[in-house]
This record gives C-alpha cells, sequence and structure tokens, in this order.
C-alpha cells in the first residue's frame, strides 16, 4: 500500500486556495499511483480557524469545497480534515472531522474524540467530542483514523489534561493494520520530540505501522513545522516530511525505509520557526516589506537576521534612531549589520524632538529630577518614526523585545513596543544570544563587538541592563519555571538556591506588566508557554 501524506501550508479561511492546494495534491497522488491520500488535521479551512466555525456561511462554503474536492477523487482514497455540521442534536453543532471519500462521494466520517481546551487550545468551544472509535476498510487493510490529540492521552506526555477515554487503547481489541493521524500540531521547543514518541507508543500499544499527516506554516502567533512521518510496528522513526515547508511525502507499507535516526539541532529548529513566522504572517496577510529600529544592539540585530532570511534583503529596511546618549559603538554597530546583510540604514536623529519635548513638558514636571519619565519619551519619539515610516511606505515595524524583557516590564509602551509583530518576544535573552552566535557560526553577520557588549538601552548615561535586571542567566531560569513549568517561587528559590524574596520580586514584576503585554503586537509562540497566546491571567489581580 503506497500513501501520500500531503503536508500542505493552508491559509486560514482561504477556501478557495486551500481547495486548489488539496485538489493539486491529489493529483500527484493519482499520478504516483498511490493507494491513499491523507491531509493533516482542518487542512480544508487551516487550523484554527477560531471564531469563523460560528458563521454558518463559512460552514456551508467549506461544504461546498469538500463536495468540489470529492469530484476529483478517482481511483485511490482520501482522508481530509474539515469542520462539518453534527446532525446529532447536542451540544455543539460542529464535530472536527476526518472525512473518508472515495470514487467521488464521502463514504465515512471520523470525528475527533478528545477536544484539547488548555494552552493555545480551545477546541471545546465549537466542536461536539466524536463517541467511538472505528476501522475503515481501504484496499483491504483494516485503518484506524484519529485525530490530533486522539493519539496524544496514551502517550502520558500531556501536561495539562487527563481525559477520561484513550482512542489508541480502544482500537487495541479491533487490531488495526495501520494507524494514521491527521495533525495540526504546533511548534514549540522540544515539541517535535514529543511528537515522535507519541506517534511511536501508538503504534506499539496496536502493534501496526502509524502514519502522521501535520500541517505546516505560520498562521498569527501559532507556527507548525511539518515533519509528518512514519513508524513501524516497533515505533521505530522510519522516514520522515521536510520540516518547515510543505511536502509530499511517499510511504510505501511494503517497502518502508530503513530506520531513520533523528537528530535535531534545537538552534536550527527554532530559527526555523522564527523565520517561516515572519515570511507567513507577511505573505498570508499580503504585505511584503519590514523596518526595524537597529540600536546596534543584539536583539535588533537578530531580528534583522531574521527578517532577511523571511523576507529577502530587498524587503528589509533598518532605521537608525540616535540620542545624545547613543554610543559611537552603537551606531558603528547598526551600520556594520545593515552592510552585512545589505540593507539600507535610514538615519534619523531625535535630539531635535527629543528636546522639543523637554522643552513642552519640563513646566509641567514640577522640577522633579529626570527618571524613566524622560527615557521612555526617546523610546516613543522612536515608535512615532518608525510607525510614521510604516504609514507612509506600507511597511509592517517589527518589534524586539525579547521575553526576557517584556516578562520584566523592561520596555516602554507605544515606544519599543510598537509593531505589527513581535519576532523575538517568546524567545529569551539568553536564546538571543546562544541563536546570534549560532548565525555567526560560519561567517559574521551579527558584529562580534554587539554581542560582546554588555546589553544597554542607552536611554541615559552609562546605562546597562544589569541596573535593573538581574543577570540574565539567573533571570531566564526563574522565568521557565514559573511560566513554563508553573513552579512556585519558594520551590524555584530551593532549586536555584536563590533568596525566596528575590524571586517572588520578580514573579511579583510578571504580573505586574500584564497589563503591558496585553497591549503588545502578536508575537511568535515559540516556546512551551508564551505571552502572546496561550497565557490568559488577569491584569488585576492581587495573588503576586
Amino acid at each position: 500500500m503506497r500513501i501520500l501524506l500531503a503536508q500542505l501550508n493552508p491559509i486560514i479561511g482561504d477556501l478557495s486556495e486551500n481547495t486548489h492546494k488539496i485538489k493539486k495534491a491529489i493529483r500527484h497522488g493519482i499520478n504516483q499511483g498511490v493507494d491513499l491520500v491523507v491531509f493533516p488535521e482542518l487542512a480544508l479551512c487551516g487550523y484554527p480557524p477560531e471564531d469563523l466555525l460560528l458563521l454558518p456561511n463559512f460552514i456551508e462554503q467549506t461544504e461546498e469545497c469538500l463536495q468540489e474536492i470529492a469530484k476529483d477523487v478517482k481511483g485511490l482514497t482520501v482522508v481530509l480534515g474539515y469542520p462539518r455540521l453534527n446532525s446529532v442534536n447536542s451540544e455543539k453543532k460542529l464535530c472536527n472531522s476526518a472525512a473518508i471519500i472515495q470514487n467521488q462521494a464521502i463514504v465515512g466520517l471520523q470525528d475527533k474524540q478528545l477536544l484539547p481546551t488548555y494552552d493555545v487550545f480551545d477546541e471545546r468551544r465549537y466542536f461536539e467530542p466524536g463517541k467511538a472509535s472505528q476501522l475503515w476498510s481501504i484496499q483491504d487493510k483494516k485503518i484506524a483514523i484519529t485525530i490530533c490529540e486522539d493519539m496524544w492521552q496514551h502517550s502520558d506526555l500531556l501536561k495539562f489534561s487527563n481525559y477520561p477515554q484513550d482512542p489508541i487503547k480502544s482500537l487495541i481489541p479491533l487490531n488495526p493494520d495501520l494507524l494514521i493521524n491527521l495533525s495540526a500540531s504546533p511548534f514549540c521547543t522540544g515539541q517535535l520530540r514529543r511528537r515522535f514518541s507519541a506517534i511511536s507508543k501508538a503504534a506499539i500499544a496496536l502493534q501496526c505501522p502509524a502514519l502522521l499527516c501535520n500541517q505546516v506554516g505560520g498562521n498569527d502567533s501559532l507556527i507548525f513545522d511539518g515533519h509528518s512521518c512514519a513508524v513501524d510496528e516497533m515505533g521505530r522513526l522510519r522516514c520522515c516530511a521536510k520540516g518547515f515547508q510543505e511536502d509530499l511525502l511517499i510511504v510505501d507499507l511494503q517497502a518502508l525505509c530503513p530506520v531513520y535516526h533523528w537528530q535535531e539541532d534545537p538552534l536550527q529548529m527554532l530559527y526555523s520557526a522564527l523565520v517561516l513566522g515572519v515570511k507567513d504572517y507577511f505573505q498570508k496577510s499580503g504585505f511584503k516589506q519590514a523596518c526595524i529600529g537597529l540600536s546596534g544592539g543584539i536583539d535588533s540585530a537578530l531580528v534583522a537576521c531574521i527578517a532577511v532570511e523571511a523576507l529577502g534583503k530587498q524587503n528589509v529596511i533598518g532605521v537608525s534612531m540616535p540620542s545624545r546618549y547613543s554610543s559611537e559603538g552603537s551606531c558603528r554597530d547598526a551600520q556594520k549589520l545593515a552592510d552585512h546583510l545589505e540593507i539600507p540604514l535610514l538615519t534619523i536623529p531625535i535630539e531635535s524632538p527629543f528636546q522639543s519635548y523637554l522643552d513642552l513638558l519640563t513646566p509641567f514636571f514640577h522640577h522633579k529630577a529626570a527618571d524613566v519619565t524622560e527615557e521612555n519619551i526617546q523610546a516613543r519619539i522612536r515608535g512615532m518614526i518608525l510607525m510614521g515610516l510604516s504609514n507612509k511606505h506600507g511597511y509592517i515595524v517589527l518589534s524586539t523585545g525579547n521575553k526576557s524583557e517584556l516578562a520584566m516590564g523592561y520596555s516602554t509602551l507605544y515606544g519599543d513596543m510598537c509593531g505589527g509583530l513581535a519576532v523575538i518576544s517568546d524567545v529569551t535573552k539568553v536564546e538571543v544570544y546562544a541563536l546570534a552566535k549560532w548565525l555567526n557560526r560560519r561567517e559574521e553577520l551579527i558584529p562580534w563587538e554587539t554581542i560582546h557588549k554588555p546589553p544597554s538601552a542607552e536611554l541615559r548615561p552609562n546605562q546597562k541592563d544589569s541596573d535593573s535586571l538581574p543577570e540574565y542567566e539567573i533571570l531566564d531560569a526563574v522565568l521557565k519555571e514559573y511560566i513554563e513549568e508553573h513552579q512556585s517561587p519558594l520551590w524555584i528559590a530551593k532549586k536555584y538556591h536563590l533568596d525566596l524574596e528575590f524571586v517572588q520580586n520578580l514573579v511579583h514584576k510578571i504580573h505586574q506588566n500584564e497589563y503591558k503585554r496585553r497591549q503588545s503586537p502578536p508575537g511568535l509562540r515559540v516556546s512551551e508557554k508564551a505571552f502572546s497566546v496561550g497565557r490568559k491571567l488577569p491584569i488585576v489581580q492581587k495573588w503576586a
């Protein structure tokens, strides 16, 4: 049996283009003589469609597109993920389903049984869970069809859910010949390893090969990495589709490839995810060019590198906005970076508008000493300049704040936080440095001076980040334990031999700055718990 895993990059809601891609993949399968074509979860509408699912006309058009696709299915079987109207009178009007299509007709429907409602997922808001597992006869094979979460309960890898049923376990008495999983499993650090483990454990439990077809592409904050795969009945990885790009992977069950030894480069994966997130955010939104404020610092340098990789150097504009506190070294580093990346660098000094604001506001400051107010005015002037260029030329401003800064509120509302996309808002400062060094592994892209100098916002004389923040290695360790692992301040203090009051103060700052993050641009999610999506905490609270 030959099976095509059609790893596609859908655009949410673009039913016409998605239908075209699906039909093209089916034609490819026919030309390659495959018996079965498998698509990702909700491939027809794209994942996650969110409240588009509440629009009756959206569901009607989805159904019309499904019928159109069915006309192209001749001489093989197609398993396609889509949202369907629930024919049973129950709580929800829709099911997250897989349509089994043969000979131009829909011959069966398999509904998703486990609907995640945690982190970035909110499927129970829209869908009624499927009731039972069953097998489907395709080319004389007994095939079990599951949808994403359905295989995860059996893996013991879920952190936030423990479902009362296990679809994999319920399939064991049915003795399937093959397991298929339609997935829309978003990328985060370590997720690929966990996904391979989950499909492997399912195959071992059912004692049959298992195939997983995963969506690829960036949809708002979420990034899907692809890496569709096949494992044998012993759970060994036999083949894997490309990562972070569309791929059409053909699996021959009678001639499986040798055991595939996967080697993951975490920094390569992280960088590829960020590049894809930027690329698809622009392409799917209809924008081409980005502008970035280049300070000579490491964060803006990394964002510029990602943007050039994603959009091409002809579509990235750097903007240097020196003030009275900008060092010659930082200005030189910004120009050197622009030269390395071969992008234009506009230089727009902010001394004149800054002095104008000081002259305007000083009479109303009642002779108070200079403080963070004057620092923020500089950042907001820069934000005004970037947004002015954006409005005039149609650029998208890429904000450059990292996760460590956003956690502590070490950023300025309507200043360095302004923009259309927060590229590294889920990347810690330690990871920023690691990515910068990784980028320079073959040639110097980011000036080494930028990497080695102490980080500074340069908004007052001789300013350094360490004046306001602890060492980033310590801060980032606390952030990971508290934000991603949900550990208590006491547990963190004991593990890292830190003063409890120090940890509690950091945790307090995280919560204290929720109001800032709520007003920031959408950010690309690359960790298990991002600020931009999947983390819901009140702004006004007295817990911490």
